[in-house]
């Protein structure tokens, strides 16, 4: 692990950068555009840092770090992105906030983990357009799943005409917003399918029974086309279907559970690939039912949900399409 010259904390908002260095108890707030940008390269040679000898920590904020990012990668400056939650976790007993309080703490987080941060990989454009994308649906997705249960509710609560402006309204933005979401869908098969290793990454994981369309998009947006996940194991975690164990002591022997620490959209998706996968594929649904005969069918959907995950980890790893070959002995 290379040992880093200086650690700089960065507290990311909307409009504006806060940067620290614990170690010299030296800060700066900067705009978050390219203006900003050349005020912190020169406040940096003022202090005498070195930026290639720099590791900038930053938090995950869904978006208002990229700009940033994008400078560090064209300056090549080594940066590290991290869970908000981790560094919130490692904090202790904390009174007070602020930025410039925040920006300090992630450069003391930076500080004591020097030894394990190691810098984060290069964006990939195209993992950000489809993550974008994928949000972007999601919201639409929403938004009619909303508009179709007041249109129902109005429905059911009234003696609804035609002419029913709430009812005519709902319909209209409905239509609508199926539109989009077939727009916004084909733009993202026109990404993936422009991008050979996503694409073929892609058809690798949907050729799995259970695995369909949506959940190939966002398997290849969160584990940034497989490059961000170092095995299956680590994803089940991050997606939240590894038990971890609940005891201590004496008296608390709690069976392992999964944790609540999860991207929990993933997992939903997930869950309905699972339980395709019980119906549609003979293997998992062999398994399942041995299972249920003495587990509880939760605990069963979710140990199916992770063999969904060691598949399709192992085929992209082989470079091979999914084959149905399972024999179960007599």
């Amino acid at each position: 692990m290379k040992s880093w010259n200086v650690i700089l904390g960065v507290d990311v908002s909307k409009l504006t950068l806060d940067i620290a260095c614990a170690e010299r108890s030296i800060y700066i707030q900067i705009e978050n555009n390219s203006k900003g940008f050349d005020v912190f390269k020169k406040w940096c040679k003022s202090h005498g840092i070195d930026l290639k000898e720099t590791l900038v920590v930053l938090e995950y904020t869904g978006g208002y770090e990229y700009r940033f990012l994008q400078f560090c990668a064209a300056k090549s400056i080594p940066y590290c992105r991290v869970p908000g939650l981790e560094i919130k976790q490692s904090m202790g007993m904390v009174r007070g906030k602020s930025d410039k309080a925040d920006s300090f703490r992630i450069a003391e987080y930076g500080e004591d983990k020097r030894n394990r941060l190691a810098p984060s990989k290069p964006l990939d454009d195209n993992v950000l357009k489809l993550k974008g994308l994928l949000s972007f649906r999601k919201r639409l997705v929403r938004d009619n799943a909303g508009l179709k249960s007041t249109e129902k509710e109005r429905q059911h609560m009234y003696p609804v005409k035609q002419s029913d402006k709430i009812v005519r309204i709902c319909t209209a933005k409905i239509k609508a917003n199926e539109k989009f979401i077939v727009q916004v869908e084909q733009e993202i098969r026109e990404l993936i399918k422009g991008n050979e290793k996503m694409l073929l990454n892609y058809r690798i994981i949907t050729s799995i029974k259970g695995i369909g369309e949506v959940n190939g998009w966002m398997t290849i947006a969160y584990t940034e086309n497989f490059t961000s996940f170092t095995d299956a194991r680590a994803y089940g975690v991050y997606v939240g279907v590894i038990p971890f164990g609940h005891g201590s002591g004496t008296s608390i022997k709690g069976r392992p559970r999964v944790s609540h620490l999860a991207n929990k959209e993933l997992k939903s998706e997930l869950n309905q690939a699972a339980k395709a996968a019980i119906t549609y594929d003979k293997e998992m649904h062999d398994y399942a039912e041995r299972k249920l005969k003495n587990k509880d069918y939760r605990l069963v959907l979710n140990n199916v949900k992770f063999k969904l995950i060691l598949r399709m980890f192992s085929l992209v790893k082989r470079g091979e399409m999914y084959v149905e070959n399972y024999n179960r002995a007599a």
